[in-house]
């Protein structure tokens, strides 16, 4: 205990005598400082015990020492010490009055004992006090480490908890209570949840103080400039030198078991960047070799891959693929019509067609799923030059994009919901992209898509609901701002399937980026039309290279080649319905498709050729044209 003005009475070779304020002599004594000033509040900082001799007082004078007495208690001074036998014999009467009048205990120090001797005895027990809440605190240091060794974060709670005569709880990165001790403040950790999100949207590191039925302080862990965790510590009363010791050791245990090392965190990604790409590859044996105990329980059950990229990256994507994508739609089509103008009609230019139509439809491949970039470690397919030069463009494009944020705060949610169930997740950051995988029906799948419905649900109430959201780390919204999100998600897979899950989870995240919605699922494509699918760049490109030559023929007022295509395969090449719909006889419909094939050079006996044919109105139809 730190002295007090109890100690300092009981200490034998002071001699003091208690002259008024006997029931407040257990307040704490900073320090004792001898003062002649007529007013010396100026100088103090509240708990000293002033020692006088009354040199310049009219120390018998009643009001002056009532002035006197209640300027020091209002400045703190917790003690008054009155030196006999140097200009007073005894201790005036007004003084004492006055000191019992304002509940302020006055000693009467002898003339044998020096202000000194009062002032090295508080010193010493200062001293003495502070070396006993250090040797404490190196108790409490390696107590605490011992438990944490034994027993983790529980165990190292558990102690703390006893150390500051309290309760202590540590919260993950999203917020959540992992651990509380004792049991019965679980309650009271849970309330606190609010106050831990605000904690951990300030820089690390960063501590609150919080009133309710306890004294909570908050203390935010980890190195980084996000906290990954943080502890809450509540008392009865503010904590003491020993219990501030304690506390500041747990945060440094509790930062080294939450904080991973840089290295190791490296060496992890790489391990699960290699896991990876092995399993894109179909190398599912050695997979499960590499990943072991670190993710092989990942690799036993069914699993849901998650690709997420700043929409600012993935607009710039878009571009660049798209325009790639377009380039070579183009050049097919040119090149399919070019070997039609020379084929003529009807069966012999069936050929032809089918050779533009298979090159035409690995053009849709590589932009549509995105078959030419199947991930970290993929091989480059057939155009890969282009394709690889787009590449190159883009990443000058997205390199200015920010957006890894909301990318790192998706990380900390899918960790932490994993953690919390005992799930095994996979995580590789691939530059502005980030590449997981989860248990299906998982934790980690479930908070991922609570974090995007939260993302969804700021981007409707607007900027100002965004700011408020700052509890889940909600920004702006989704559409190509470079602070926001978008996220595709496969169909559940096996590893065997992974290749095929990363195909589906590019397709659902180039969806979800022409929609502007943050999360999209595989299954939604599946479920739904295709039509929302025409509204890419290359499709449209496509689209409309296919049906220029008609359109231009109609333009010069020579039929309507353009209505009647559609009509003959919205009625599947029935000629009666399709002329009746026309107006028109059958003949002349017939005359017409003849028309279409020789000026398309391709034959509508071929089901892929009326297919292409079909979607291109489609699409030309979906952007008004």
């Amino acid at each position: 205990m730190p002295p007090t003005l109890a100690s300092l009475v009981h200490h034998s070779a002071l001699k003091l005598t208690v002259r008024a304020g006997e029931d407040r002599l257990d307040v704490p004594v900073r320090w004792a400082h001898a003062s002649e000033l007529a007013d010396p509040v100026p100088y103090m900082e509240g708990g000293e015990l002033l020692l006088i001799t009354a040199l310049k007082l009219d120390a018998e004078d009643p009001e002056a020492m009532r002035r006197y007495v209640r300027r020091l208690a209002g400045a703190g001074v917790v003690g008054l010490g009155f030196a006999v036998g140097v200009h007073y014999e005894d201790i005036p009467e007004a003084l004492v009055r006055a000191a019992e009048g304002e509940g302020l205990p006055l000693l009467e120090v002898p003339r044998r004992t020096p202000f000194l001797a009062i002032s090295k005895a508080v010193s010493a027990a200062i001293a003495a006090e502070q070396y006993r809440a250090v040797t404490a605190g190196f108790a409490a240091q390696r107590e605490l480490t011992k438990q944490a060794l034994t027993d983790g974060p529980e165990g190292l709670l558990r102690a703390l908890a006893g150390q500051v005569d309290g309760w202590a709880a540590l919260y993950d990165a999203s917020g959540a209570v992992v651990a509380v001790a004792p049991e019965w403040a679980e309650r009271r950790a849970g309330r606190l949840t609010g106050d831990v999100d605000r904690l951990r949207d300030r820089p690390a590191p960063a501590s609150a103080v919080v009133g309710g039925e306890d004294r909570v302080e908050l203390h935010s862990l980890g190195t980084g400039r996000r906290a990954r965790a943080a502890l809450a510590v509540g008392t009865a009363a503010a904590l003491g030198t020993a219990e501030r010791y304690a506390v500041h050791s747990a945060i440094a245990l509790l930062t080294l078991t939450t904080e991973r090392s840089r290295s190791l965190h490296a060496a992890e990604q790489r391990i699960g960047a290699a896991v990876l790409r092995m399993l894109l590859a179909g190398e599912c044996d050695h997979a499960r070799a590499v990943a072991g105990d670190l993710y092989g329980g990942l690799l036993d059950a069914p699993f849901r891959l998650i690709l997420a990229e700043s929409a600012s990256a993935s607009a710039a994507r878009a571009r660049v693929e798209g325009a790639v994508s377009a380039v070579g739609a183009v050049g097919v089509v040119e090149e399919a019509a070019g070997a039609g103008a020379g084929a003529g009609a009807g069966a012999g230019a069936a050929d032809p067609g089918r050779g533009g139509n298979a090159a035409a439809r690995g053009g849709g491949a590589r932009s549509g799923a995105g078959a030419d970039r199947a991930g970290p470690g993929a091989a480059a397919g057939p155009g890969g030059g282009a394709v690889e030069a787009g590449r190159a463009v883009m990443g000058a494009a997205v390199a200015v994009g920010s957006g890894g944020d909301l990318l790192g705060q998706l990380v900390e949610v899918v960790e932490a919901a994993a953690a919390r169930a005992g799930e095994a997740v996979l995580v590789v950051p691939d530059g502005e992209r980030l590449v997981v995988l989860a248990v299906d029906g998982g934790a980690a799948v479930e908070a991922c898509g609570e974090f995007a419905t939260a993302l969804e649900a700021s981007r409707a109430a607007g900027p100002d609901a965004a700011s408020a959201a700052a509890s889940t780390s909600v920004a702006a919204p989704v559409s190509v701002e470079e602070e926001e999100l978008v996220v595709g998600l496969s169909a559940p897979a096996g590893p065997i399937a992974a290749a095929a899950a990363y195909k589906q989870a590019e397709q659902a995240l180039s969806v979800a980026r022409r929609r502007g919605r943050c999360l999209v699922e595989h299954e939604e494509l599946a479920a739904g039309s295709v039509l929302p699918l025409l509204g890419d760049d290359a499709v449209r490109a496509f689209a409309d290279s296919l049906l220029r030559p008609l359109r231009e023929h109609d333009a010069t007022g020579r039929g309507d080649l353009v209505a009647s295509l559609r009509a003959w395969l919205s009625r599947h090449g029935q000629w009666d319905a399709a002329a009746a719909d026309l107006g028109v006889h059958r003949h002349t419909l017939r005359y017409r498709m003849r028309r279409v094939e020789e000026i398309v050079g391709r034959s509508l006996d071929d089901p892929d050729v009326r297919m292409e044919l079909w979607l291109a109105l489609k699409a030309t139809a979906a952007a008004g044209e």
